[in-house]
């Protein structure tokens, strides 16, 4: 089963927080804007409407004190005309437009009976007559053929009429206007400047994150001796390199013991192990009946499958604890893949095994020699133990993005269904296989060590499918040759 790690694209939180901050901080601070406006515009309202109730009962005293006569338009006119300069919200420098204060007297029967403001007033007059304006309550107004409203205050004689005091809106939406224009650059101007300060101190915080998790992912892989960087800051970001630094000098310290457990476990072994073959051959060398020397050399053979055992059993075992010794170099892997097919050759010849490697150009390969040779034995070694008789085995080599790959492929019946899923697990094999389980465990564990991965499957044409990931060196692929076939050996 492929134990491949994929790095995970990074993306950068900074932003994510930036941006949910920002849009709380705006939400805020558009409530805070909209809650002022309402202040604003109800007091500017308020104030127009403490004007007209004031004025409108002026002008209606003077109305009701002066004389009906030829005097009479002339003197309410003045008046009239005096109010509009006293217009509220309005600064003393500017002029008052003739139409932004309306006067206008309406008989009992209705009829316009005095007006004083800009053109006819007969369409304020039907306006006015159409909404409910009740005396000393200001109204909003709308007469037709003007798009800003009227505010309206009435007030009622003793003869019957009713005087109309009318102030456009258009200063007051005037005022709100810029008021909302410069309420809304306000805010964007705190809502920019909040996501900017946001963002660098965020940015700044995961920076320090960023760079201890890039210099634990490299301590993991690489060198146990380096720590992850620290800051003079007694924070959450300061105290959290501190327990990482402690928790690798305890990794440290464990894959050390872990070490000389191995090597004293493989000394005590080996030794004996070692003593005890030299002894059967001597007793080989100086025994004459050939009958009593087969268990002899069975014992010997025996002896070196579990020399082999132990060593891949406690390779498997470092590397599936991460704590395989690599010493890695730059390595040509065509030539080494041609190197060992050499060696195995006359062996795959004997059983009719034909092997053929396909390159494309140089592929290099930043691995250990020794585990790289290692491995690529345990695959030919599966092959030579499984393979039936006039089998054909291919080797590709080749460049995917930021990695090698290395297929084997073979013709013969395929991995056992009942192990597919499980065939690089340590102890997994075969119904008719008579190994230990260990080689392909130990693929996979070199593949991982390395930081690759490995891939097994059964072809649709028949056969099995093995695919090994490897690092690539810096500027490996040397030229896109034509593809090349190196055959070695012939069909029996």
């Amino acid at each position: 089963m492929s134990s491949e790690t994929v790095k995970p694209r990074i993306h950068s939180a900074a932003w994510r927080i930036s941006c949910w901050a920002t849009v709380a901080f705006a939400f805020g601070t558009l409530l805070v804007f909209v809650f002022l406006h309402r202040f604003v515009a109800s007091d500017i309202q308020r104030r127009s409407d403490v004007w007209l109730s004031g004025e409108v009962e002026t002008l209606g005293d003077v109305a009701e004190r002066t004389p009906k006569g030829a005097l009479y338009d002339r003197v309410v006119s003045e008046v009239a005309e005096l109010a509009e300069r006293e217009v509220s919200n309005r600064r003393a420098t500017e002029k008052v437009p003739s139409n932004s204060v309306f006067f206008l007297q309406a008989g009992s029967d209705g009829s316009l009976t005095l007006w004083v403001g800009a053109g006819d007033g007969e369409p304020y007059l039907r306006a006015i007559q159409k909404t409910r304006i009740l005396p000393d309550l200001p109204t909003d107004l709308h007469v037709g053929g003007i798009a800003v409203p009227f505010r309206v205050v009435s007030i009622a004689l003793e003869d019957g009429s009713h005087v109309y005091l009318g102030l456009s809106e258009k200063d007051e939406l005037r005022v709100l206007n810029r008021l909302r224009l410069r309420f809304f650059l306000l805010w964007l101007l705190l809502v920019l400047l909040g996501f900017g300060i946001v963002f660098f101190t965020t940015r700044r915080m995961l920076g320090h994150v960023r760079e201890i998790t890039e210099a634990a992912s490299r301590i993991g892989h690489s060198d146990l001796t380096a720590r992850v960087p620290t800051t003079r800051r007694n924070d959450e970001v300061g105290q959290l390199a501190f327990t990482l630094n402690v928790m690798l000098d305890r990794i440290e310290s464990s894959m050390h013991q872990l070490h000389t457990i191995t090597d004293s476990l493989a000394h005590d072994l080996r030794s004996p192990l070692t003593a005890i073959r030299g002894k059967l051959e001597m007793s080989l060398r100086y025994m004459a009946d050939e009958e009593h020397a087969d268990p002899i050399v069975a014992a010997i053979e025996e002896l070196d499958r579990l020399t082999d055992f132990l060593n891949k059993s406690l390779d498997v075992a470092e590397a599936r604890a991460d704590a395989l010794r690599i010493s890695r170099s730059e390595i040509a892997l065509n030539e080494l893949l041609k190197t060992m097919i050499d060696l195995y050759e006359p062996s795959m010849s004997e059983k009719g095994i034909t092997i053929g490697l396909r390159c494309e150009g140089e592929v290099k390969v930043l691995a250990d020699a020794a585990l790289l040779h290692r491995m690529i034995a345990n695959l030919l070694d599966n092959e030579l133990k499984h393979l039936p008789h006039a089998c054909q085995v291919t080797i590709s080599v080749r460049q995917e993005d930021d990695h090698a790959s290395l297929t084997l492929e073979d013709n013969g019946p395929g991995f056992d269904p009942s192990v597919l899923q499980n065939v690089f697990e340590r102890r997994v094999k075969g119904r008719n296989s008579d190994g230990h389980g260990l080689g392909l465990a130990f693929v996979d564990a070199v593949a991982r060590a390395h930081g690759g991965a490995a891939k097994a499957a059964n072809r649709e044409d028949g056969g099995a499918r093995i695919v090994i990931t490897l690092p690539l060196t810096a500027g490996d692929f040397a030229g896109q040759a034509d593809p090349i076939a190196h055959q070695i050996g012939t069909a029996a």
